[in-house]
C-alpha cells in the first residue's frame, strides 16, 4: 500500500490578510501595499512553518478596482520576491506575470535571474487574463484577445520563455583561461522563434539555473486552462469551493497530463482554501463574524448581483438566492463571471444561503472558506487529499500575520502528527519541496531517478 501523500501548502501573500476588511485592524493601514517589513514578517513565519512556498499574484496594468476598497497589490512581484530571498533561506517564491501582457524574453530573464538570487526557489506562475484597466495600460485594443487567440498566445510565450531557459546550459560556462574563452558558444542552444504573436532568437543570459528549470505554476479552471496547465505545468492554483467538482477536475487534469505523456504525479493541484481559525468553532465563528461586520455590505451585493447579470435590487439580504430570476439572466452573465457564478450557486444551493450569506462567502477572492479550530482545518485538508481532489493548498490567511501564525502553530503541527507535512526542509530547491524531479533538458541524458516524495 502506497505511503500516504504528503500536504503541499504556499501562502498567498498580501500585506493584510485576504479578508476585505482585514485592513481595518491595523493601526495605519495607509503604508500597507509598500511596507516591506510587513511582507518580511510573513515570509519568516512561514519559513518558521516550513511551507513550501510565498504566492505573490498579480493583476498586470494600471491601479485596479481592488484599490478602491482595500490594500492592493501595488509592488511588482519578481521584485519583492527577490528582496524577501534574501531573508529567508528555504521557502519557494511564486511569481505571477501574464502571458497577454510584455515579451517572453524579459520574464524568462526575471524568472531565471529570481532562482539564481534565490539558489533555486523561484517559480512562474502564468495568468491568461485581460482587464479593461490592464488593456488600458499597455495601450491594447479594449476587446483584448478572445478566448482561442489568448491561450496561443500564451503558447508561444511558453514557448519561448522555456526555450530560453535551457538555451544556455551551465557546462557551456568553461571559463577557459589558456583558450581565452569564457562562454563556449559551440554549447549554446539558442531559440528562433518566429510565431504569430512573439518573434525571438538568440541565448538568454542568465544560464540554466539551480533547478533545471524554474517550476512553472498556472492558474485557472477552464477547459483550455486545464489542457493548457496539463501541457506545461507543474503545478495549477485552481479555484474549487466544492469536494465534487474539485474531484472532477483532479481527474480530468491527471488524465489530460498522462495523455501528453507525463507522470500525473508530477503535475500538481493546489486549490485556494481560505481558512479562519480559532481554539473552537464558536471562537472562529466570532472572529469571522467580527471581520464580517467591517466589510461593505453594499459593494458586496452589487458584486454578486453583476455575477448574476441582476440588479442589486433583486437580491434582499436576508432572503434565499431566487434561483428563477438567476437562471433567466444567465444568457447575460460575462465570460468573466461564469465560473464563480457557477461555484457561488452549487455552494449555495449545498448549503441553502441567503443572499447574505453568499455575499459574505469571498465572493471577491473566490477561493473556498473554511471556519473551525485547528482539528477541522487539518480534518478538512487531509479529506482533500485522500479522496482525489487536491494534492495541496494555497492557503489564503483571513488577517496577517495572526492568521498565518495560527496555521504554523495550530494546524501545522496536527498535520506533522499525522505524518503528512514535513518537520523541516530536506533539499535546497522549491522543486525538492513539492516532490517535482528535477528538470533535465530533454537532449541530455536522463538522471537517475530521485526516490522519495520531497521534504
Amino acid at each position: 500500500m502506497p505511503a500516504p501523500r504528503p500536504v503541499r501548502l504556499g501562502v498567498n501573500v498580501l500585506a493584510s490578510g485576504r479578508h476585505d476588511a482585514a485592513w481595518k485592524t491595523f493601526a495605519d493601514p495607509a503604508s500597507l501595499p509598500t511596507d516591506i517589513d510587513a511582507f518580511l514578517r510573513i515570509a519568516r513565519i512561514a519559513e518558521r512553518g516550513k511551507i513550501d512556498a510565498l504566492f505573490l499574484a498579480d493583476g498586470p496594468g494600471g491601479l485596479v478596482d481592488e484599490a478602491l476598497h482595500r490594500p492592493w497589490r501595488a509592488l511588482d512581484p519578481v521584485t519583492l520576491l527577490a528582496a524577501l530571498s534574501q531573508a529567508t533561506h528555504h521557502i519557494g517564491l511564486v511569481a505571477t506575470t501574464s502571458t497577454i501582457f510584455g515579451h517572453p524574453y524579459a520574464v524568462a530573464r526575471q524568472i531565471a535571474s529570481l532562482d539564481h538570487i534565490s539558489k533555486g526557489r523561484a517559480a512562474w506562475n502564468i495568468i491568461t487574463s485581460q482587464t479593461p484597466v490592464a488593456l488600458a495600460a499597455y495601450g491594447l485594443a479594449q476587446q483584448g484577445f478572445d478566448q482561442e487567440e489568448r491561450y496561443r498566445r500564451a503558447t508561444e510565450f511558453v514557448e519561448i520563455v522555456t526555450g530560453l531557459w535551457d538555451s544556455l546550459p551551465g557546462e557551456a560556462v568553461v571559463a577557459d583561461r589558456d583558450r581565452h574563452v569564457f562562454v563556449d558558444e559551440a554549447r549554446l542552444r539558442p531559440i528562433a522563434v518566429e510565431g504569430r504573436h512573439f518573434s525571438a532568437r538568440g541565448a538568454l543570459s542568465a544560464p540554466v539555473g539551480p533547478q533545471g528549470r524554474p517550476v512553472i505554476f498556472q492558474a485557472g479552471q477552464s477547459e483550455d486552462s486545464k489542457a493548457f496547465g496539463a501541457r506545461y505545468a507543474d503545478a495549477l492554483f485552481t479555484g474549487q469551493r466544492l469536494i465534487g467538482p474539485a474531484r472532477t477536475f483532479y481527474a480530468d487534469v491527471k488524465a489530460l497530463a498522462r495523455g501528453n505523456g507525463r507522470d500525473p504525479d508530477q503535475l500538481l493541484v493546489m486549490p485556494g482554501l481560505f481558512p479562519i481559525v480559532g481554539s473552537t468553532e464558536a471562537e472562529a465563528l466570532r472572529r469571522k463574524a467580527d471581520l464580517d461586520a467591517g466589510l461593505d455590505i453594499a459593494f458586496l451585493r452589487a458584486e454578486l448581483a453583476r455575477h448574476f447579470a441582476l440588479d442589486p435590487d433583486d437580491l434582499p439580504l436576508d432572503e434565499a438566492l431566487p434561483y428563477d430570476l438567476i437562471a433567466a439572466a444567465e444568457p447575460r452573465v460575462p465570460i468573466a463571471s461564469r465560473w464563480p457564478r457557477k461555484q457561488i450557486l452549487a455552494e449555495a444551493v449545498e448549503h441553502g444561503w441567503t443572499v447574505r450569506q453568499a455575499a459574505l462567502s469571498n465572493i471577491v477572492g473566490g477561493h473556498r472558506m473554511i471556519v473551525g479550530p485547528p482539528e477541522t482545518i487539518a480534518a478538512d485538508i487531509l479529506h482533500w487529499l485522500d479522496t482525489g481532489a487536491a494534492d495541496g493548498f494555497n492557503l489564503n490567511i483571513d488577517v496577517q500575520t495572526s492568521g498565518l501564525e495560527d496555521i504554523v502553530d495550530a494546524v501545522l503541527p496536527l498535520l506533522r502528527k499525522a505524518g503528512r507535512f514535513r518537520d523541516d526542509y530536506t533539499g535546497p530547491t522549491l522543486r525538492h519541496h513539492l516532490g517535482l524531479e528535477p528538470y533535465v533538458d530533454p537532449r541530455d541524458a536522463a538522471p537517475v531517478r530521485r526516490t522519495g516524495t520531497g521534504g
